[in-house]
């Protein structure tokens, strides 16, 4: 039987919002701590380790995140592992923002200047030395804009957890939509907190772009 919309089942919409950050954040923490070994891996004089890490990166930005969502989930019961739907979109959220803010990051190292190496080199420091007080401080401002913008884009793929049961905003404005059949309405508030969870960040990365590009033509 269907039923009103009314402020309960916006109220349910709006408090699976904290569900979607939560799951951002711990998939950014987690793919912060892995981004940066992958960034340090590729750019690696060890050869085997530099390779590892790019086989890491094809195979995790050459697949869909939906079907690493459903690997995850589904290969976990396979291997007779119980994992609820939070660990599983935890854990694949969180290998493949390790791809792409690795290969974010090793970019942004191998844009450091080659000047920099070189005069740390001449210092003769040795390279853990050079990456923590040299390459890296510089690497992380020019990393900044691309990582919040990816933080945008990590926020709005949180919604495909909702394919295996985890109730995000998306999931939450699918059960609502089944008992009321408003998906106009519906979905346009979800898409409404999508918005307002997105925007400042959007603008927050546009404007550290801005002002790195003027930093760099003074």
């Amino acid at each position: 039987m269907l039923r009103q919309f009314g402020t309960s089942e916006f109220l349910f919409i709006l408090t699976a919002a904290r569900w979607t950050v939560l799951l951002s954040l711990i998939a950014f923490a987690g793919g912060t701590i892995g981004g940066l070994t992958v960034a340090l891996s590729r750019v690696s004089d060890v050869k085997p380790v530099s390779l590892a890490a790019g086989g890491f990166i094809q195979v995790f930005q050459g697949t869909p995140l939906l079907m690493q969502l459903f690997l995850v989930f589904f290969g976990a019961t396979t291997l007779g592992l119980d994992i609820n739907p939070w660990i599983a979109a935890a854990v694949a959220l969180t290998l493949n923002a390790s791809a792409f803010l690795g290969e974010i990051w090793r970019g942004c190292i191998q844009a450091v200047p080659k000047g920099q190496w070189e005069a740390a080199g001449a210092l003769g420091l040795h390279y853990p030395t050079t990456m923590r007080y040299i390459i890296l401080p510089q690497a992380f401002k020019i990393a900044l804009p691309p990582t919040v913008g990816f933080l945008v884009q990590l926020i709005k793929a949180t919604s495909l957890a909702a394919i295996i049961g985890f109730t995000e905003v998306t999931r939450a404005g699918q059960i609502i939509n089944n008992a009321t059949f408003r998906p106009f309405l519906v979905f346009g508030i979800v898409a409404a907190i999508y918005f307002i969870l997105c925007w400042p960040l959007s603008h927050l990365s546009m404007r550290l772009e801005r002002r790195f590009a003027a930093a760099t033509t003074r």
